[in-house]
């Protein structure tokens, strides 16, 4: 049974191929014997090759002068944006998706140009490019985190066991998917779930202030920190957002838009206070519907 035991523990050891039958004891086994002086002396002079007679050397090449410096010459007119442009990658990157946005329409043409933008590393990376899903335009506009695996293999927002959650949410307050546009902050899964950088959200945020402005929906739901601090441009967590609606601008809207930052599914497992917070939001979600103001 020990034997059993120590192969198990050479297994997790990384030890789990055996080059011999039979164990070997390296450390009895006697050293090597050093040669003696003379012979080491004779070794050295047989190995040592001699040495080639020395050569004269070309005189030093004269160092050549330095081109003059050349400046670019100015990208033309209408050219599209490149290194000319003189822009840092990244100011590239969310100039280049403003305008992909801006040219969409339509939410199908949105979702068309994010699936179709290679300025982001996270959509190569990503399995599919999850775009918005539900009624459209409506009363609500739920925003979620980042797309998980779930989302990511789907390609459809809210899926898998948050989803489930969610469901369970807005059905307390009679609520259901059918009654709003469901969306991810990003379109695409940063690896690992890991969250998204600074210069991520930057280049996507485009994206979703364009998806605000077709959707045209009355209200906006930010469930979970990223949507909340992206939308509201405050960088404390969502126990100090949630809990009350405020008016937030979007660019390409004529007007603010009524903004209620809450807990996402994924946060009410850590604590009844969470879950506490999440049904207060709820309750407070479901009284300014049927009171039919655009904030409490």
């Amino acid at each position: 049974m020990e034997a059993l035991a120590l192969l198990r523990l050479y297994g997790e050891w990384g030890a789990d191929t055996a080059l011999d039958d039979s164990p070997t004891d390296w450390l009895s086994r006697p050293a090597p014997s050093a040669l003696p002086p003379a012979a080491t002396h004779d070794a050295a002079q047989v190995s040592t090759p001699p040495r080639p007679a020395s050569r004269p050397q070309p005189p030093a090449a004269t160092p050549a002068m330095p081109e003059p410096r050349r400046t670019p010459r100015p990208a033309a007119a209408g050219a599209p944006a490149g290194a000319e442009d003189g822009l840092p990658l990244i100011d590239r990157a969310v100039q280049q998706a403003t305008e992909a946005a801006a040219a969409a329409t339509t939410l199908a043409e949105l979702h068309a140009a994010m699936a179709g933008f290679d300025a982001c590393g996270l959509r190569d990376t990503a399995t599919h490019t999850v775009a918005a899903a539900g009624e459209a335009p409506g009363r609500l506009l739920l925003i979620g985190e980042p797309p998980d695996a779930a989302e990511d293999r789907g390609g459809t927002p809210f899926a898998g066991p948050m989803g489930e959650l969610l469901d369970r949410m807005l059905a307390s307050i009679g609520l259901a998917r059918a009654d709003m546009l469901l969306a991810p902050v990003i379109p695409w899964r940063p690896p690992g779930e890991r969250p998204p950088s600074a210069a991520e959200l930057r280049i996507c945020t485009p994206f979703l202030h364009r998806l605000i402005v077709l959707a045209a929906p009355r209200k906006v739901i930010a469930m979970g920190n990223t949507p909340a601090r992206l939308l509201t441009g405050e960088t404390t967590g969502i126990a100090r957002l949630r809990g009350r609606w405020r008016d937030i601008p979007i660019p390409g809207r004529a007007a603010p838009i009524a903004l209620l930052p809450m807990r996402h599914p994924s946060q009410l497992g850590a604590s009844p206070t969470a879950r506490r917070d999440a049904w207060k939001d709820l309750l407070l979600l479901r009284t300014t519907l049927d009171s039919g103001k655009d904030t409490d």
